[in-house]
């Protein structure tokens, strides 16, 4: 079984994108991790897929048509919208920052808890978590 890539990897400057491109083309080919089925479509893919203005759905079903990460980016700009260059930015930088100090800092504390990571005061957010729990340093 196999993790997609961190959510910290950008597709056309954009962080978490290919994450979720990962997470469907890796549910379709029977790989993905078990542990990341029930959210498919939730959580940051649905933030993202909201931030683009494109309906997880249709996103899914583009992605298995095939076709490069850049290329399905393209595709969803075309189809919802193609964020401002600071736009990205803010998105960036809100999403690498989830868990710190927010509303996700509590479910942060119980996912390391869960995870056996509840020693690692350096993981300070969801991306931080994400990696060390999928084994990235």
């Amino acid at each position: 079984m196999k993790y997609p890539r961190s959510p910290r990897e950008e597709v056309g400057g954009i962080v978490y994108f290919g994450r979720m491109l990962d997470k469907i083309r890796l549910f379709h080919e029977g790989t993905l991790h078990p542990d990341l089925h029930a959210n498919l479509g939730e959580g940051f893919d649905e933030r993202i897929t909201s931030f683009l203005h494109v309906p997880y759905a249709e996103v899914r079903e583009r992605v298995l048509q095939g076709g490069s990460d850049l290329e399905i980016l393209d595709w969803c700009f075309a189809r919802g919208t193609r964020p401002s260059e600071e736009q990205i930015e803010i998105w960036n930088h809100f999403m690498v920052k989830r868990g710190w100090n927010d509303e996700l800092s509590a479910r942060l504390v119980s996912r390391k808890a869960e995870s056996g990571l509840a020693h690692r005061d350096d993981i300070q957010t969801m991306f931080q978590y994400i990696d060390a729990d999928e084994g990235r340093p």
